[in-house]
């Protein structure tokens, strides 16, 4: 029985409420330095750079992580692994249970798969990008993991929990020493490239004139929104509790898939618990589909599920994610890496921007630069990041991008599957990896294009 006083008991709750006052302190720093508050860096990425300064100072003067002392119950730097880990999953889960503002009919139904493609086309030529740099590295220079590039697709592509995900990979099944920090400051610097890449695309509109254009349209869309079924706030049970109570239950469902799978598939447990995420968004799809026939047959007489309040706790879970996985980056392990963390870095800003840009300019020509901005803030941030960028150009998100950011996760699934495989063969058949890459790469351009490549015979 632990008593009350012990760290075990207060540990947990005294790192939440410091991850909470750093998201706070970030808050306050950033309304009132200039520099700051004109830029895009989200407030959770300045919130765990606060922190990771904080404890980098502490490492020098006493010579431990700060983390791992009593007062955050002495394994904190765990803990912090474990909270980025699963807020990942709650956050999409809860954009899950939010509401379309727009019609899927069939040419919605199109751009969210056209979506999902362009988003595993970007995590594969991440991936080719950065495994081929890391490869022709280790040819000339000793001690480099061969593969320890293909974290930028996840560091860049799926942000800091399947960075965590996948460098633990390495760093416990082949050996990659670091490999959890290492994956943890590659998407920390795809923050900073979600936040500078996309104030120059702004600035880049802004001076064209075309920031007004996009504005102006996107306000003449018109969103109706019937609120008359919502379930009250005040009835005896608080309707935050209910989403929290969907969400969780949700997550339930996830964590016993996860149990029987990987029961039945013992080889590939890892790769299934790093599914968490993915496998969250399914189950959560399977409890909205339910709640809304029920709702249909009259047997729920109100929707309980609020928009509102499901983007909020979103959000809370993305800046808690954040702001917990840049802190528990662990600086000391990363002197020998820094200048290809940086390469990597560039690498995958430039790819990712380009890339984004044509296929926004070819397939999304009637939303193109918002289409861009939120792809290329997810793709190198997460989902929270495009939506800061594209709340800069759609301020109430009349354009269908941000239903697109939500449901492009079911083709994103499908298609994605199997570069999540490929990145756990990777450090064991690098050079077979990379040519399945570069062909897998070829048929999903193929797919995403098809219209244009197809055109002729379409005649």
């Amino acid at each position: 029985m632990n008593n009350f006083w012990d760290s075990s008991v207060w540990g947990p709750f005294n790192l939440l409420a410091m991850l909470l006052c750093a998201l706070l302190a970030a808050s306050l720093i950033k309304k009132n330095i200039r520099i700051l508050k004109e830029s895009l860096i989200p407030t959770s990425v300045l919130g765990g750079a606060i922190l990771l300064l904080i404890s980098a100072i502490y490492k020098l003067c006493f010579g431990i992580n700060m983390f791992n002392t009593n007062f955050y119950g002495g394994n904190g730097s765990g803990i912090l692994e474990i909270i980025t880990y699963h807020t990942l999953a709650l956050g999409f889960i809860a954009s899950t249970f939010t509401d379309s503002k727009n019609t899927l009919n069939k040419e919605r139904q199109v751009e969210i798969f056209n979506t999902g493609l362009t988003t595993v086309s970007s995590y594969v030529i991440q991936a080719i990008l950065g495994m081929g740099f890391t490869m022709i590295l280790a040819k000339f220079i000793k001690n480099i993991f061969p593969v320890s590039g293909v974290l930028l697709c996840f560091g860049f592509g799926q942000g800091t929990g399947q960075a965590l995900n996948y460098g633990n990979i390495y760093e416990t099944q082949f050996g990659f020493y670091g490999g959890k920090s290492f994956g943890l400051t590659i998407a920390a610097f795809g923050f900073l490239c979600a936040s500078f890449g996309g104030v120059f695309y702004l600035s880049y509109l802004r001076r064209s004139g075309k920031v007004d254009d996009v504005i102006k349209r996107n306000a003449s869309i018109k969103n109706e929104n019937n609120k008359e079924d919502a379930v009250p706030v005040f009835e005896s049970m608080d309707t935050l509790s209910v989403q929290l109570a969907f969400i969780m239950g949700a997550y339930l469902l996830t964590y016993l898939a996860m149990t029987v799978l990987g029961n039945l598939l013992p080889g590939l447990k890892a790769v299934i618990y790093g599914f968490n995420f993915l496998l969250g968004v399914i189950a959560a799809t399977v409890t909205k589909s339910f709640v809304t026939k029920l709702y249909e047959k009259n047997i729920l007489k109100k929707k309980y599920m609020n928009t509102f309040l499901m983007t909020r706790i979103r959000n809370f879970f993305f800046d808690i994610m954040v702001v917990a996985g840049i802190s528990a980056i662990q600086l000391n392990i990363l002197g020998n890496y820094l200048w290809i963390l940086i390469v990597l870095g560039l690498l995958g800003l430039v790819g990712t921007y380009i890339y984004n840009h044509f296929v926004a300019k070819i397939l999304f020509k009637k939303y193109s630069q918002e289409q861009f901005l939120a792809m290329f803030g997810m793709l190198t941030g997460t989902a929270s990041t495009g939506i800061i960028l594209l709340r800069e150009v759609d301020p109430d998100f009349n354009s269908p991008v941000a239903d697109n950011l939500v449901y492009q996760n079911f083709p994103a699934i499908i298609f994605g599957f199997p570069l999540m495989l490929l990145a756990t063969m990777a450090p064991t058949k690098p050079e077979l990896t990379m040519g399945i890459l570069v062909i897998f790469f070829i048929i999903l351009n193929i797919i995403l294009f098809r219209k244009q490549i197809f055109k002729k015979g379409n005649k």
